[in-house]
């Protein structure tokens, strides 16, 4: 079942009313991509004049919530904050329900989000030398998981894999906060999740960070090393998120919600969290995220055929 929030929703109002703004998100609570939209929801909202509704609709690696946003009536009342997922599932799966990005509307990309790869911390792994000599030791016996499969998460523990010629078994779940728990838990071995879903669990000891997929290190990580300084030059996985609208949105209302995206970045609290998460804000222009998602999917692609990830 969806898990739904609304901030500051009047009594009696439902989210086909007018005055309801609905942010469907194609993943899980306690999710990177959650809690960006949970930080910046009130902002937004104030900005649009309207109620921020926060939907999230995960399963079959975001596939479920973006056909609902590419069924929903373009008139800005119904939106999806995004991650590279969606420029993903083309070059994954054989079919999809919707055009990507033909049936979307890309409104602004936001900016990034650090990933950084966590181990359960039975095992006696402190960094990335480490963890590839367990890997090598056991080869194909270690587990790792992410919130679905065909996701960012996924492409990139298999991207690392790829890299260095080692071997783990793959088990995705419908979204990254069981994911997160049941790797607290030890459940998992490991797994490849975006800072802040895991930054509370490594400040407080339940998860060992190893090293973060980032060219440079973070300011809301100083502490965590990136693989490439840690001998694994190649390995360089950038996340980004996105605010997008279902295929013929007006430009007018493209251009509303582009302004209200500026004016919600600009908000100290909301800077504040966006800091404290270790997100990266550039927002771009409509144009310029129309032409990035139509690289982003050629590119993933090439990334997909060299990390053989292919999905019925």
């Amino acid at each position: 079942m969806a898990a739904t929030a609304a901030a500051g929703l009047p009594a009696g109002v439902r989210a086909a009313d007018s005055a309801v703004t609905r942010l469907v998100l194609p993943h899980a609570v306690g999710s990177g991509v959650d809690a960006i939209a949970r930080a910046m929801q009130g902002a937004l909202g104030k900005a649009l004049g309207t109620a921020m509704m926060v939907d999230n609709q995960p399963g079959a690696g975001g596939i479920v919530g973006l056909q609902q946003l590419a069924r929903a009536t373009p008139d800005g009342h119904t939106l999806s904050l995004v991650s590279n997922n969606v420029v993903i599932l083309p070059s994954v799966y054989k079919s999809l329900p919707f055009q990507m990005p033909g049936d979307f509307t890309p409104v602004a990309v936001c900016g990034t989000t650090p990933m950084v790869l966590v181990m359960h911390p039975r095992w006696q792994v402190t960094d990335a030398p480490g963890l590839l000599a367990l890997l090598k030791a056991k080869p194909g016996e270690l587990t790792y998981r992410s919130g679905g499969n065909g996701t960012i998460l996924h492409l990139a523990a298999e991207l690392l894999l790829d890299e260095t010629g080692t071997r783990a078994r793959h088990i995705p779940y419908k979204g990254v906060g069981p994911m997160v728990t049941d790797l607290v838990g030890g459940q998992i071995d490991f797994a490849v999740v975006s800072l802040p879903s895991a930054q509370p669990h490594i400040r407080s000891g339940a998860l060992r960070a190893i090293g973060i997929t980032t060219p440079e290190r973070v300011p809301a990580a100083k502490d965590i090393p990136t693989f490439a300084e840690q001998g694994l030059t190649n390995y360089v996985v950038d996340a980004w998120f996105a605010l997008i609208g279902p295929k013929g949105l007006p430009a007018p209302v493209v251009q509303r919600l582009h302004a209200a995206l500026a004016t919600t970045f600009s908000q100290p609290e909301v800077k504040e969290m966006m800091d404290r998460q270790g997100n990266v804000i550039r927002l771009g222009t409509p144009e310029q995220a129309a032409a990035y998602f139509r690289s982003e999917v050629d590119r993933y692609a090439a990334i997909v055929r060299k990390a053989n990830v292919r999905l019925d």
